[in-house]
């Protein structure tokens, strides 16, 4: 970019900001509706928080390593448009290609209400087993052959059959017994098929090379005669592993590209006011989807769920999204260090008290908060929700995070930094409590109200606590470090520990526990912030943005008077000067 070219400041603007709200507004569609999907596929709880948390901690790891490898080569057109077609076509091979389980969960009525899951069991698992008995026994009913799965190539195995296959059975030829009906129903042929089963050499009399073929077919047989349920598990964690991979480059690539384009024409101030937008995209996002979804019938097509919206919304918009990426406004600054600027951050947070207060603050926030994403419409769904009360309560969390800007003044008159963090984590904490007592679909939205004063204040706090801790012009690697710890990091381990959470106790302890954890800490937090060392540093760019007409009387006439004196000295030593030449 050169030095004379004119910049649209306005134009910049308006497409980062329609940029990130569909951003946004594609990953509300799908991303909080996502556990319910997995639901229906049969998975379990612990398999469910294994997914997400991997993938929470993909992008933990693989975001920053993208956004450096894009700056070093110039391509970050190239990635944000690449992460935007191929996250969009992971999304849809994850709904297309999943195989089918027989497992379904929903009736021709959509009565979500018949979900209920016990403490000890899921919904899914009891599904998954009863749907596998009424699909096989039937077909096998009507022509009274019974064959085992292991001699069948065309049919699954379950888990009933692995023991068949044990090392202790492989010695002895197998007896299938065969009963065929005719149309009287009476029995014609009755007997045994001997089938004979070659016995294996051990590995020490076998070349390398069979040694290996015959490892890789072990290893393809063990997968082979594992249960469908761990199949689809496996099957399910590779597709978003991969559909996160695509995805994760895309929000840091981007805000770089365009925060270093309007720091270029010093009006990256102006930048501030893009993170409010992106939470009123995933406001729309999330209630259009829900209300777009409970407006269609159970099923759309023969064989597809009308889940399957969700995944189609989200690609749709992806695909709108690549006409702004072509007119992003994107700046390459080969001054400006990511990589020392995030270790600087993190240096940063690790000096101060505080800091260091508030990070293990957003990061139990993290843990309490993905307990949230990942399993409160479950909770819901249990107390008869459809995917119009989800998508509203969605909405109504995120307009009331968004509008915490505008009673941000009034707080901090009342309350410190410290103190809105404190209490921010309390009512995220009484949140966390209230949803493990809900009775009907409509009960949560008094909680969502209350999302506000939870992670709208908390955020706030966050972001002075970075204005304070940071040096001139690392704000924004001070913000990133909050935001990894709790995000990501934080959200990650809370889907691992929340799946077995589920699975063990239930959903309603879940809640109770985060609940808990974060009161405690809430008790321990003002203590300890009483006995750090409050640091505070000069803020530079608000000297900078400062008008003289702010300084006070007082300020104008001690500078008057210090000008005054300088002029005294000076003409005393000329003064001076003079009368020693004479």
């Amino acid at each position: 970019m050169k030095r004379n070219k004119q910049i649209d400041i306005r134009r910049a603007l308006a497409l980062a900001t329609t940029f990130n709200f569909l951003c946004c507004c594609a990953r509300a569609c799908l991303l909080p509706f996502l556990t319910l999907y997995l639901r229906q596929l049969g998975l379990t709880a612990a398999m469910i928080g294994i997914i997400m948390g991997s993938k929470r901690l993909m992008v933990l790891v693989w975001s920053p390593v993208a956004s450096l490898v894009s700056k070093h080569y110039d391509k970050r057109r190239v990635v944000i448009t690449g992460s935007l077609v191929c996250s969009a076509a992971a999304a849809l091979a994850l709904l297309l290609l999943v195989p089918p389980t027989g497992v379904h969960t929903l009736t021709t009525t959509c009565n979500t209400s018949e979900l209920r899951a016990s403490p000890d069991q899921s919904v899914a698992g009891d599904l998954l087993t009863s749907s596998a008995g009424a699909t096989t026994s039937p077909a096998r009913a009507q022509s009274g052959v019974t064959f085992p799965a292991n001699t069948l190539p065309d049919t699954k195995p379950g888990p009933a059959d692995t023991s068949k296959t044990s090392p202790h059975h492989q010695s002895h030829p197998e007896q299938v017994s065969v009963v065929v009906n005719n149309s009287h129903g009476e029995p014609n042929i009755s007997g045994s098929l001997v089938t004979p089963v070659r016995r294996k050499r051990s590995q020490s009399e076998l070349p390398e090379e069979e040694r290996r073929e015959e490892i890789q077919f072990d290893f393809l047989h063990r997968l082979k005669l594992m249960d469908p349920q761990d199949q689809l598990f496996f099957f399910v964690l590779i597709v978003v592993l991969v559909w996160e991979f695509a995805a994760a480059p895309l929000e840091w690539t981007a805000d770089d590209g365009v925060y270093e384009y309007l720091d270029f024409a010093d009006a990256s101030d102006r930048y501030s006011s893009n993170g409010v937008w992106g939470i009123l995209g995933a406001a729309v996002g999330a209630g259009g989807a829900g209300l777009l979804v409970s407006q269609l019938n159970c099923l759309i097509g023969a064989q597809m769920p009308r889940t399957a919206v969700h995944f189609y919304c989200y690609a749709g918009l992806a695909a709108l999204t690549l006409p702004v990426v072509t007119f992003l406004p994107l700046y390459l600054n080969k001054k400006r260090d990511r990589a020392t600027g995030f270790l600087k951050a993190v240096q940063l947070v690790r000096d101060s008290h505080r800091a260091l207060l508030c990070a293990v603050t957003t990061l139990l926030v993290g843990v309490a908060g993905s307990a949230v994403e990942d399993f409160l419409l479950w909770q819901m769904q249990d107390q008869g929700s459809s995917e119009l009360h989800m998508g509203l309560s969605l909405a109504l969390a995120l307009l009331s995070e968004a509008a915490f800007p505008l009673l941000a003044r009034r707080v901090s008159r009342l309350l410190s930094p410290g103190r809105v963090l404190t209490v921010g984590a309390a009512i995220l904490s009484l949140q966390c409590f209230y949803y493990s007592f809900l009775w009907g679909p409509w009960a949560v939205l008094p909680a969502q109200v209350l999302s506000c004063f939870s992670r709208g204040a908390l955020w706030w706090a966050v972001r002075v606590q970075c204005e304070e801790v940071a040096t001139p012009g690392a704000e924004r690697s001070v913000w990133r470090v909050y935001a990894a710890l709790s995000l990501h990091l934080g959200g990650g381990l809370g889907s691992l520990a929340g799946g077995f959470v589920v699975q063990r106790f239930g959903l309603a302890w879940l809640f109770r526990g985060a609940a808990v954890g974060l009161l405690a800490w809430c008790l321990v937090l003002p203590p300890l912030q009483l006995r750090a060392p409050r640091q505070r540093r000069i803020n530079y760019s608000r000297l900078l943005a400062a008008d003289g007409s702010e300084a006070s009387d007082s300020d104008s006439e001690q500078e008057r008077d210090w000008l005054e004196k300088a002029m005294e000295d000076d003409r005393s030593n000329n003064n001076y000067g003079r009368r020693m030449n004479h």
